[in-house]
């Protein structure tokens, strides 16, 4: 199949070597001309994984109408406040009716909108497709086994893309609960961030495990609440990617609490980080959303007034572990 990726990052620039290590045709959309030019020329940059290199048949542009041009299956792997803009600038091009898979985990801010509504009302007609579920770039490069969920209400869809991107070392499952997956991959994050405080302030495994678990309720309230299955929060896009996210060294979501738990600031953070903690910005997102529909959600509020408003972290955990005694609801 003819194949266009959208985004020469670490997750983008992965997708596209697995893609074309199927076989497939592949072009790839870099925006920045800099970063477009090394990595057509070196086959890697600055973002991409560490020792990864982009095969020599995948062509790089910045020009993203002709990398779509002809395309049956378009990848976004772009932040998620970039996917709307990503897609409009391209939709004149796309091919009619095209299989578009997004590959960022978050809520759109402002709107509050998940991944699948963008492509819908960016892309009319697109067979939306979001690819979640508990992966790091740098394993699925390095060809170390992982599973991930193709979800859909176009089930012909979802069987492309777990056929196109499914090989013997990555198991693609379906599912029809797209609200529900988006959740799980939006709110994985902000729950990471809480958890690399709590690790970061030395509170211990129970303390963890607590977070994790009630992080998952918050998780399911909402993806019920957006239409979504309780259920799928307990698979891979939910549970799975939740466990990985929070406690593997990679994630840098949990690389963000860990660095406010150091004391460091925000801004100090994000620019060692050098790449998207899409957590950050989904948790501020999310809280508004949780207020807006009603859904209690207290892990992301806190995450949010830590991250947003100034709130020391240690005093927003405080204030977690303070909150009344009830019975235990999911």
């Amino acid at each position: 199949m003819r194949v266009a990726v959208l985004g020469g990052g670490a997750w983008g620039g992965v997708l596209a070597g697995l893609v074309a290590g199927r076989g497939h045709d592949v072009a790839l959309w870099e925006p920045d001309g800099a970063a477009a030019e090394t990595l057509a020329r070196q086959r890697s940059n600055t973002r991409s994984v560490a020792g990864f290199r982009l095969p020599d048949a995948i062509a790089v542009s910045t020009d993203v109408a002709a990398v779509v041009a002809g395309r049956q299956i378009v990848v976004v792997a772009v932040p998620s406040q970039f996917v709307r803009a990503s897609l409009r600038a391209s939709a004149s091009a796309i091919a009619d009716r095209p299989v578009v898979v997004c590959a960022s985990k978050g809520l759109e801010p402002v709107t509050g909108s998940t991944m699948a509504e963008v492509i819908t009302a960016a892309v009319p007609g697109a067979r939306a497709v979001v690819l979640s579920g508990p992966t790091f770039a740098q394993e699925i490069a390095a060809g170390l086994p992982a599973a991930l969920v193709a979800a859909s209400t176009d089930a012909g869809a979802a069987t492309i893309v777990q056929s196109c991107f499914g090989g013997e070392r990555l198991r693609i499952y379906t599912c029809d609960d797209v609200a529900g997956v988006c959740v799980g991959g939006a709110l994985k994050n902000v729950i990471a961030i809480a958890v690399g405080c709590c690790d970061g302030f030395g509170l211990g495994d129970s303390a963890r495990a607590a977070l994790i678990t009630r992080g998952l309720a918050e998780m399911g309230r909402l993806a019920v609440r957006l239409g979504g299955q309780a259920l799928t929060l307990s698979g891979l896009a939910g549970l799975g990617d939740l466990v990985l996210t929070c406690t593997g060294d990679l994630s840098r979501n949990r690389q963000v609490g860990l660095a406010l738990a150091r004391g460091e600031s925000l801004p100090e953070v994000l620019a060692r980080l050098g790449h998207i903690a899409e957590g950050v910005g989904t948790a501020l997102t999310a809280r508004d959303v949780a207020k807006r529909l009603g859904v209690e959600m207290p892990i992301t509020g806190e995450v949010a007034a830590a991250l947003h408003e100034g709130k020391p972290a240690r005093d927003a955990l405080n204030d977690l572990l303070a909150r009344d005694v009830r019975p235990e609801r999911v």
